[in-house]
């Protein structure tokens, strides 16, 4: 009995076997990095949203600042942008006197951003200033 096709077909099957592991491998690694990658895009994503939330209501108190000098409202107020809003707090001679200090807090899907706007406001004129524009850590 000749039995050297037995042995010709188990290593075949070894070979075929080591090269679907190695396929199989490959494209799981190329699954986890995709689903990274599209993870990371997400984060970037809402963490920009968030601040630009902030932003919009650091600029909604600067309006109610421009139309009325002496507007402050220690407790937060909320501003809605679409489905979502800002809480903004305006606090009048702070740092010193004459000028306001403005503060934002937005989310977004677990991501929080806060800014700092320090204006100036004129007593006489009512104009204002902006004299810094900060974004604060948590």
């Amino acid at each position: 009995m000749n039995f050297s096709f037995s042995r010709k077909g188990q290593s075949a099957l070894s070979f075929v076997i080591l090269v679907g592991l190695i396929t199989l491998s490959m494209g799981v690694t190329i699954a986890l990095l995709s689903s990274g990658f599209i993870n990371s895009g997400y984060g970037f994503q809402a963490a920009n949203h968030a601040i630009a939330l902030a932003y919009a209501g650091a600029e909604d108190a600067l309006m109610k600042l421009a139309r009325n000098k002496d507007f402050s409202s220690p407790s937060a107020y909320s501003v809605p942008v679409g489905s979502e809003s800002a809480s903004v707090t305006v606090t009048q001679n702070s740092p010193t006197s004459g000028k306001a200090t403005i503060v934002s807090t937005a989310s977004y899907s677990f991501w929080q951003r806060k800014v700092q706007t320090i204006v100036s406001v004129n007593s006489t004129t009512s104009e204002i200033n902006v004299i810094s524009w900060q974004f604060l850590t948590f």
